[in-house]
């Protein structure tokens, strides 16, 4: 898990240092889509529901927690919020993350906990944390396309 924190702290930095300045977080999207604050802020949600499940497989296995990402976006109202504000909060969650999985046990990185939505969805902390890298990346890759 200390790789995987490691290559979470690079795609922080990466995107704080190199990115995150060029974004035009004032665009307007398409029908149906995110605007670019509202994607970093479904980020935001995204690493609150993973500190959750990284912290309570290291004492409990087999729990369900799911996210709603369209209704925690609509709820939060990303699109009105400072944008300052939003990329700290990003960043410090992440923060929060990275300790987290550099301190994670060893003998817990294979525990499951249920992310289905729409059904059982067994998978390990393993799994769950380097897949939310692949997510957080495909997301930071869209931030740079609008």
């Amino acid at each position: 898990m200390k790789e995987t924190a490691h290559t979470l702290n690079t795609v922080i930095n990466d995107f704080l240092q190199n990115t995150a300045s060029s974004v035009n977080w004032g665009n307007e999207a398409a029908p149906g889509k995110w605007t670019n604050k509202e994607i970093i802020g479904h980020l935001i949600d995204s690493a609150h529901i993973n500190l959750q499940r990284f912290v309570r497989c290291t004492y409990e296995e087999g729990f369900k927690l799911i996210y709603f990402q369209e209704e925690w976006v609509q709820a939060q109202h990303y699109q009105d919020a400072d944008i300052t504000h939003l990329l700290k909060l990003w960043e410090l969650v992440n923060r929060q993350i990275v300790h987290v999985l550099q301190n994670y046990p060893a003998n817990r990185t294979q525990i499951k906990c249920d992310n289905g939505r729409d059904g059982p969805s067994f998978n390990t902390v393993e799994f769950l944390a380097n897949d939310y890298i692949v997510h957080m990346q495909h997301h930071l890759n869209q931030l740079t396309r609008s």
